[in-house]
């Protein structure tokens, strides 16, 4: 920026942490010191400094850490006397530097900064999550610590005091200001200029993430992303790039990651200009956007282009026509036209116009070219997307139309999956054994202190579980939210939390049976019920209690646990033969059943995944791309109804988790009773007393080859 007349010197401090970890706390700014610097004359030409009172003095008794007392002369009483508000006092030095005659809008002013913290990790992300519009001057400004190393080739410099030592000046002791080396910021730009140092060439700092396409074979520096954790399923590329403000972002920089079933799982990878950036962005791990925190971790390159990677040549030409809004539609109907969803758009009260026309509706098509039910249609303005996003679950025809904003890598992620043979392949493979809810993870005993949740939406995860329960989240265990899935890796819609303690769990029971949790445009009801680990363990085998005899009274009590679509048995599993033979023995030959395996059966069962919350400090460096693991696909048995080799065997042991068999009983009365006579008939073997009784006249083949629990942990 050749022709600076003036230099403004920012100084800023916030109330927690200061120096190299300045904003990493996501403390509120306390302190702001504005100089002014005529540069052709080489002074002061004017100067004001406004303390600010943050938001939450109104609910602490004291707002000054311990780093900001040390480090300035505030007070609490200053700060609570003379504190005015962020944005009043961004409009008060406004004002003040206009009543000097200088416009600081013009190309003549410039900002000038102790490094990149004050500007980039402090007073861009509050003004944003305050909803603060910064005046222009803000973004754009001098890293004093990169031109005093530059014009005096001098090593990396990290403190004022550095400097100062670097070029042998004196310490000045008069100082008018709060901060002391607020004064000292303003001597070394007094010598650069006085040494003959042009102020120009400012960084600058982007506010819009601008579209970009990445391709597959595109070589993304791996020091320059990061993996983001935890988000909102219904954010956007926008809500990303607004968490991240003051840092600049690649262009097409946010990546949203994609389950298997092609929904948002609350990650995104985000690439960044450069290494500088990256790092910055890494020191917001656990800040907050709304009222979630978000988990910041490294990533690298390949990750990135993996995800927003693309290699369509038709998705390609649709996203460089260069829209600023990208809307992903779902739920259309398969024979929907381009012009019936322009129509869709330009109706109703919140009108707007596609960008291009017909051109700028792309259909999400499968191989063979028949429609999925999805689209992405572009819009050339935020006001026309903000006009296409109110028009959420209006009707085309009969079908209500679900609205996103998407991304220019969703849409290569999406169009990558639909043109891939492999995602419509019907796999053919032997029943998979379900997984079994690994035993240190779930507690046990009497103690009440869980809490069980039924009626949950089906698309309810784990961050809506914790929004519903509120404050009683805090209470909840390292890893102890346990979603229920069904046979085929599906929601059943109820849930386990372990609380740290019984007064816990009463408590959120109390507060939050039948309340409504809040899905979208959805409510829906939520029961809540305390129970203990040894309830916990009643559902999961079934109803029935594992290990010893139980009389049929108690059984069928025990029934009233159960969840209204059951549960089911873990997949057979033999240990060695004569594992169990000693139990053979204590009965005669004519009232041992046979033992017999389902036959396998044409179904892969989907990958499901362990997820504890909070997450591990890692960033997973792997990708669940819908195979199947060889060492995850069960032998194949012998076919349906032959009798086992040998004397009746049972599951090998396994500390830490329940086992149970499918055991059929051909030649029954049809007046046997399933929780009397066949509970009396196996009294003898207390391993087997978690039995449930299977009427296999009522289940389809699927349903036999695939008999299991599976109680997933998320």
């Amino acid at each position: 920026m050749q022709g600076t007349r003036y230099l403004c010197v920012l100084y800023l401090a916030t109330a927690g942490q200061q120096g190299a970890r300045l904003g990493s706390d996501e403390e509120e700014v306390v302190l702001l010191i504005y100089v002014v610097i005529d540069v052709a004359a080489n002074k002061v030409v004017g100067a004001q400094q406004y303390v600010v009172k943050p938001m939450m003095v109104e609910h602490a008794d004291t707002v000054l850490s311990e780093h900001i007392l040390a480090h300035s002369e505030l007070t609490e009483e200053i700060v609570n006397e003379k504190g005015v508000s962020l944005g009043e006092a961004l409009i008060q030095f406004d004002d003040y530097v206009r009543s000097l005659q200088i416009d600081p809008c013009s190309p003549h002013f410039c900002l000038v900064t102790d490094g990149q913290f004050p500007l980039r990790q402090c007073l861009h992300p509050e003004s944003c999550s305050k909803n603060i519009d910064l005046a222009p001057y803000y973004n754009a400004f001098h890293d004093l610590r990169k031109d005093f190393s530059a014009f005096y080739s001098a090593p990396v410099v990290n403190s004022i005091k550095e400097m100062i030592n670097y070029i042998s000046m004196t310490f000045d002791t008069e100082n008018e200001f709060y901060v002391k080396e607020a004064k000292d910021m303003v001597n070394i730009v007094h010598r650069l200029i006085a040494d003959g140092y042009c102020f120009d060439n400012p960084e600058t700092v982007e506010l819009r993430l601008e579209p970009g396409i990445c391709s597959k074979n595109e070589e993304v520096d791996n020091n320059c992303v990061v993996r983001a954790r935890g988000l909102p399923w219904q954010s956007s590329d926008q809500d990303i790039a607004k968490f991240f403000r003051g840092l600049n972002v690649a262009k097409g920089g946010v990546a949203l990651c994609l389950s298997l079933q092609g929904r948002r799982n609350g990650e995104a990878l985000v690439r960044f200009v450069n290494q500088e950036h990256r790092d910055m962005a890494l020191g917001r791990h656990k800040h907050h956007l709304s009222n979630r925190y978000i988990e910041i971790y490294k990533a690298n390159g390949s990750e990135f282009v993996a995800v927003a990677g693309g290699n369509n040549s038709e998705a390609e030409a649709f996203l460089s026509r260069g829209a600023q809004v990208i809307i992903r539609m779902r739920g259309l109907p398969y024979e929907c036209t381009a012009k019936q969803v322009l129509e869709f758009f330009e109706s109703g009260e919140n009108s707007c116009q596609v960008m291009d026309g017909e051109d700028g509706v792309l259909f999400v098509k499968k191989p063979d070219k028949r429609a999925t039910g999805d689209a992405f249609v572009l819009f050339a303005h935020d006001e026309d997307g903000a006009k296409a996003i109110s028009k959420h679950r209006e009707l085309i025809g009969s079908r209500y139309i679900e609205l996103f904003r998407s991304t220019t890598a969703e849409v290569q992620q999406v169009l990558n999956r639909s043109m891939d043979p492999k995602t419509y392949e019907s796999v053919s493979a032997p029943s998979l054994p379900l997984p079994m809810l690994p035993q240190q993870f779930v507690t046990t005993g009497t103690r009440k202190d869980c809490i069980r949740l039924r009626g949950l939406p089906y698309e309810a995860q784990v961050e809506n579980i914790l929004e519903f329960l509120g404050d009683h989240a805090k209470s909840i265990v390292y890893q102890g939210v346990h979603m229920v899935f069904n046979a085929q890796g599906q929601p059943s819609g109820e849930a386990f939390i372990q609380m740290d303690s019984e007064l816990s769990a009463a408590m959120a029971a109390q507060q939050k049976h039948h309340r409504y949790m809040i899905f979208g445009k959805k409510q829906r009801y939520i029961e809540v019920f305390q129970c203990s680990g040894e309830d916990m363990h009643l559902v999961i085998a079934g109803g029935i209690p594992t290990g010893g005899p139980v009389s049929p009274a108690k059984a069928a009590a025990a029934t009233t646990l159960l969840s209204p679509g059951g549960t089911l048995l873990p997949a057979p599993q033999f240990g060695p033969p004569g594992s169990f033979s000693h139990f053979a023995a204590m009965q005669s030959a004519q009232v041992i059943p046979t033992l017999t395996r389902p036959s396998p059966a044409p179904f892969v069962y989907p990958p499901m995944i362990y997820w504890p919350y909070p997450s591990p400090p890692v960033s997973p460096t792997s990708y669940y791309g819908g195979g199947i693991p060889p060492s995850a696909v069960a032998p194949a048995g012998p076919p349906m109804g032959a009798p086992m080799q040998g004397p009746l065997q049972g599951p090998p042991p396994h500390p830490g988790a329940p086992h149970a068999l499918v055991i059929s009983q051909p030649g029954l009365p049809f007046s046997v009773s399933p929780n009397g006579d066949m509970l009396n008939l196996f009294q003898g073997f207390p391993e087997w007393a978690g039995l449930e009784y299977v009427n296999t006249a009522h289940l389809t083949p699927p349903a036999i080859s695939n008999v299991g629990l599976h109680s997933a942990v998320a």
